[in-house]
């Protein structure tokens, strides 16, 4: 089962926890996707909720814009070591950052495993994190890299994480499920950049997940409220409400 815990986004259990632009989850207490726009808000979350700083090893960049990397900074200061997953395509103004910090910067072209550092591994019996490896993407009429977190169940299900999917989220999903042609798309969650999209489109993105199998979905940041309330009233309970401070185990 794996452990999934809300450390950043525009909605919190309470009021006593920072919220703001952005996405940040870990998971199992390790590896850290996303770091939301701001890292003493983040820093705050993470003692908040009496995670260990350090216990974190790894942190995996969905794509450098600002409201996912901007607690990134804060963190490298305060979690010597740690390894930052990101894109070939990503700028060279984040990778130079990165890097003063005197920090592994691992860029990951294809799918990868991020548990063992073994390129895409088939062990039975095991659950592993895997990036998507790099998908093209376009914003603002530019190229962007992004990269979305695949929780590999041993019970042959997948949890999927974006960022802001801007390489459209049916486009990420259809990649990965072509990777894992034998596995259940149990869970998508975050971003699924959605909030300029119009009802009929938002209707069709969900009959393609229906069409894909995937059990559970939760929309938040940049999925825009429509297309949560929209996702909502079709999945039912089966939506799950993303906010700062919740935990997830699946």
């Amino acid at each position: 089962m794996s452990n999934l815990k809300i450390l950043f986004d525009y909605k919190a259990v309470n009021n006593d926890l920072h919220i703001g632009w952005g996405f940040s989850v870990l998971i199992d207490n390790k590896i850290l996707f996303d770091t939301g726009e701001k890292g003493r808000w983040l820093l705050y979350n993470i003692r908040y909720m009496n995670i260990d700083l350090n216990s974190i090893e790894s942190v995996v960049i969905s794509h450098d814009h600002w409201d996912h990397t901007g607690g990134l900074w804060n963190l490298l200061k305060h979690r010597r070591g740690l390894q930052v997953y990101g894109c070939p395509g990503f700028s060279k103004k984040f990778k130079n950052k990165v890097k003063k910090y005197k920090t592994e910067l691992i860029e990951v072209p294809l799918f990868k495993d991020i548990n063992s550092e073994k390129d895409f591994p088939e062990i039975n019996g095991m659950d592993y994190i895997l990036s998507s490896g790099e998908i093209e993407g376009e914003y603002n009429g530019e190229y962007i890299a992004e990269q979305s977190l695949i929780i590999k169940k041993q019970e042959r299900n997948l949890i999927v994480l974006t960022g802001c999917a801007h390489s459209g989220i049916i486009n990420i999903l259809n990649k990965i499920k072509a990777k894992f042609k034998d596995y259940k798309l149990s869970l998508v969650l975050g971003g699924f950049h959605l909030m300029r999209t119009d009802q009929n489109k938002i209707d069709l993105i969900i009959d393609k997940f229906r069409q894909l199998g995937i059990e559970k979905v939760g929309a938040t940041h940049c999925s825009g409220k429509e297309a949560e309330k929209m996702f909502k009233a079709e999945y039912k309970d089966k939506f799950i409400p993303i906010r700062v401070g919740a935990e997830l185990n699946i």
